[in-house]
């Protein structure tokens, strides 16, 4: 091979990908888990320590009343997200997640950055949700650890912590013991822990109800000039701070900035989707589970910050602790010791939630040769315990020494990337996915309708699977019946990836520094570039629309394709696009880290790699079989 065709050998090995049945590759988990498990495991680590904390901050700063109608449009947005994700568990119920739905959908590259974003995610995560369970706890007993690590053992360090938080960093390692020891004795854990918080947020809505006013929702704006008054000094041209009051103080642009906010508190459900081979009936229990973990927490949501703003007026909130301070308002201040309880038990599901999906990614993608092999181990009860107990180490680490206040928001990139490639992944599998593994080698039955001759059963098999089952209706004796080809498959691939072009360009031009304001300035070039990228989306989704899909069915399946997954990845990089620049410098260190990684060792090693080698080889023996046999 020519150089230019052996650095063309080498890029399409990077979109190689991976069988959804793989020859050789046997599970070692124990399916143990129900859907009341994976309920429980989506409930814990999505319902954490914001629903104590974050519906003070966003209805005293952005939403006022109106954050139920945030947290409507949040949740709203996220089951768009969870609908991919449940369509991909039910037809790919296995170890992965995301990492996995890529690597069958858009090859191998684009799988190790989605599992590399994963990682990242799940890492900070536990890290910074173990050091507030530590803080936590510290201020119930009086600040003991804070004040004497600072003393005694301080760090004045640029990017490290005040004083390292051994709490923390052990909290870390005893959770990685329980979840290496075994994946049903963890998740009993978490049941029991959600159960609490659960009781205490039912707590905290019946209390809210009972001691709340409905004239909280409606504030008139003299009320608020008065207060705005009384905190400042200047006595001419006085404004409000606090909006112009009633159920939308801040307008619905505010709401829809709070909605915006509201969104990451749904951030936790894709945990479900890694454990697809630890289920018994994966294709109905991981759907399932998504779904009602997602109303759950929105109905606890929606009831805590109606409850929270019915007890005190909303402009009154505490940001850190609007709970304990509202209960105070109503003359119930020993509440607070029960929100302490339900928030640290939040914050320990919380917790529970980013370490469950960590190793079993890191599983996937070592057991695929990604990443190290050793890592792909299970001990005698089918639990991953070096990938456990390794990452473990490193959220222990981090947690012990880095300050993760900067590095919440790379967080927030990887699992937003992840979602926005799962909502893509959708498309290819419904729209081109089956048109490139598509065998015209179709054996097609039709079977006569006894009762109705105009109607007509029609089986699609290759080998002894059926892969279609239809009702075909006859006019004038032609019948219809579509496959996706691969011209309608290209098409739409064409047109899926200059749709994330477009939505890049409009959402640049929104969040620049003259784009807010475009409408109310009345630029008309601003207008008629909106304009026209806009159409130029509707019309790429009209196009993918109407193209054929793959006829394999599934448990479940997302409706309203292919707008639902547009939708999902528009708000998933509207999201993406809004976070600062520092971030998104460390986020291109911590993926140049994870690109070494793959081309210096994952490229070498990869198993795909090694089944498509193989292929090749033995195609090359049987053609070297075959000519002997002819020369004889």
């Amino acid at each position: 091979l020519t150089p230019c065709e052996k650095v063309l050998a080498f890029l399409r090995g990077l979109s190689r990908r991976k069988p959804l049945d793989p020859e050789g590759e046997v599970s070692t988990f124990n399916r143990c888990l129900t859907t009341v498990d994976l309920v429980a495991l989506g409930v814990g680590s999505t319902l954490g320590a914001g629903v104590y904390v974050l519906s003070g901050e966003v209805a005293r700063t952005l939403a006022g009343p109106s954050i139920i109608v945030s947290f409507f449009i949040a949740a709203v947005a996220s089951v768009f997200a969870g609908l991919c994700y449940a369509e991909f568990g039910s037809r790919v119920p296995k170890t992965g997640s995301a990492y996995l739905y890529s690597y069958v959908t858009v090859g191998e590259v684009w799988a190790f950055i989605t599992g590399w974003n994963l990682l990242l995610s799940y890492v900070i995560g536990a890290s910074s949700v173990a050091r507030a369970w530590s803080g936590t706890f510290d201020d119930l007993i009086g600040n003991v650890m804070a004040n004497y690590f600072s003393k005694h053992a301080a760090m004045d360090l640029p990017g490290l912590a005040p004083y390292p938080d051994f709490f923390a960093a052990g909290l870390i390692m005893i959770l990685a013991g329980l979840l290496a020891f075994g994946v049903k004795e963890s998740t009993t854990v978490n049941k029991i822990f959600t159960s609490i918080n659960i009781l205490v947020l039912l707590f905290v809505i019946i209390t809210g109800f009972i001691k709340g006013k409905l004239e909280n929702w409606n504030i008139s704006e003299e009320t608020l000039l008065n207060v705005t008054y009384q905190n400042i000094s200047a006595t001419i041209n006085i404004t409000s701070e606090y909006g112009v009051g009633g159920f939308f103080p801040y307008g619905f642009e505010g709401t829809l900035a709070g909605a915006a906010t509201c969104f990451y508190a749904f951030v936790g459900f894709d945990c479900i989707a890694t454990t697809g081979e630890e289920v018994k009936n994966p294709q109905k229990s991981i759907p399932l589970g998504i779904v009602f973990a997602l109303l759950i927490c929105f109905l606890a949501y929606f009831g805590v910050s109606a409850a929270l703003t019915l007890m005190m007026p909303y402009y009154q909130l505490s940001i850190h602790s609007p709970l304990p301070v509202a209960f105070a308002y109503v003359g119930w201040a020993a509440a607070k010791y029960v929100v302490a309880v339900g928030s640290l038990c939040a914050l320990s599901t919380s917790l529970l939630g980013s370490m469950f999906p960590m190793p079993r990614v890191i599983f996937a993608m070592a057991r695929d040769g990604l990443l190290f092999k050793l890592l792909c181990k299970v001990n005698s009860r089918k639990s991953p315990t070096l990938a456990t107990l390794s990452s473990g180490t490193v959220a222990a680490i981090m947690a012990l020494l880095f300050d993760l206040n900067a590095l919440v928001n790379m967080m927030s990139i990887g699992t937003l990337f992840a979602y926005t490639l799962v909502a893509i992944c959708i498309l290819i599998l419904r729209f081109v996915f089956a048109a490139q593994h598509h065998n015209s080698n179709l054996t097609i039955q039709i079977s006569q309708d006894a009762e109705d001759p105009s109607c007509q059963q029609t089986y699609a098999t290759e080998g002894n699977t059926t892969i279609l089952m239809v009702v075909d209706r006859f006019s004038r004796g032609v019948r219809f019946l579509a496959f996706p080809s691969l011209h309608t498959a290209f098409q739409t691939a064409e047109t899926l990836f200059a749709q994330v072009f477009w939505m890049f360009g409009i959402l640049e031009h929104i969040l620049s520094d003259r784009g807010p304001q475009f409408t109310s300035r009345l630029e008309v070039w601003s207008l008629v570039c909106v304009s026209v990228i806009t159409f130029a989306i509707l019309l790429s989704v009209l196009l993918i629309w109407r193209q054929p899909q793959n006829p394999t069915k599934a448990s479940f399946m997302v409706p309203f394709l292919p707008l639902l997954p547009v939708v999902s990845a528009f708000i998933n990089i509207y999201l993406m696009v809004q976070l600062g620049g520092d971030t998104w410098i460390r986020y291109a260190v911590w993926m140049a880290v994870g690109l070494l990684i793959y081309f210096g060792y994952g490229v070498r090693h990869s198993v795909q790699k090694q089944r498509l080698l193989g292929n090749v080889v033995n195609m090359e023996t049987t053609e070297a079989t075959c000519k002997k046999d002819v020369a004889k």
